[in-house]
């Protein structure tokens, strides 16, 4: 029987323990191909190189071919992967698994959800992975959730349009408390523009911020992943806001 094929890229580098993790996790059941960022490329959102070549350089690990790292971003990684001819067409894209939690505005800026959106826009069903830590270096546990969603998408499938955002708690496999369907957060960021100066007196700028949580719904990814509870979050490109189509054709606009 022929193994699947799971295409895998990230936004945190080809190099980066959670993409090895993943690879390692899913290598028992499918074939997995890797193209990823020669860098780090998160919060570049949907970003895609359009304007410059995408230069593509084959990367081993232990004397084997490990994947094909790309000096563009995780959209670039999927449409090269895919349309450039770099992998077979595969029957799932997964790109992570992310050193944070990707909810709330965080899913508008990550370039990790962004490589499963192509994924998704080029009618592969995708999934994005993301361990809600900055310091826990230990993907285990995430990597046993990815192996229990790949099979689950793989054999269930996922509707046109739509990828499957998942975010897993820091900690051990044992202390999770399940599983928890959930809706976008509305947590965002308290930022700040820091002004510096640097040595030749030229003035620069640098962003940080706070995050805050504005709302404490449990079935909000945000705070369900912070409960403990891996979260799977249904996300679809399709950004109109239906409901106010209605309201707005009362403006009866012309251009009288």
């Amino acid at each position: 029987m022929q193994k699947p094929k799971i295409l895998l890229t990230n936004d945190d580098g080809i190099n980066a323990p959670g993409i090895v993790t993943l690879a390692e996790s899913l290598s028992d059941f499918a074939d997995i191909s890797i193209v990823a960022p020669l860098s780090e490329m998160s919060a570049m959102g949907h970003a895609i190189t359009i304007s410059d070549p995408l230069k593509v350089t084959e990367i081993f690990k232990d004397d084997q071919h490990f994947g094909w790292a790309v000096g563009g971003t995780p959209a670039d990684c999927v449409k090269l992967a895919i349309n450039g001819g770099l992998v077979e067409k595969p029957d799932l894209v997964i790109s992570g698994i992310n050193q944070g939690a990707n909810v709330g505005v965080d899913i508008i800026y990550s370039g990790t959800v962004s490589a499963a959106y192509e994924g998704t826009i080029l009618s592969i069903p995708s999934m994005a992975i993301s361990l809600d830590s900055f310091v826990q270096k230990d993907f285990t546990a995430a990597g046993k959730v990815a192996h229990i969603m790949a099979e689950r998408i793989l054999k269930e499938g996922l509707p046109e349009g739509t990828l499957l955002n998942v975010n897993v708690p820091a900690g051990e496999y044992s202390s999770f408390k399940g599983f928890s369907v959930t809706r976008q957060g509305s947590g965002t960021y308290k930022e700040t523009m820091d002004r510096r100066e640097d040595p030749r007196k030229r003035i620069y700028y640098w962003l940080s911020g706070t995050r805050t949580y504005e709302n404490s719904d449990p079935d909000m990814d945000e705070n369900a992943v912070r409960a403990g509870f891996v979260t799977l979050t249904p996300l679809h490109y399709e950004l109109t806001n239906t409901g106010y189509m209605q309201a707005l054709e009362s403006w009866e606009l012309n251009l009288g």
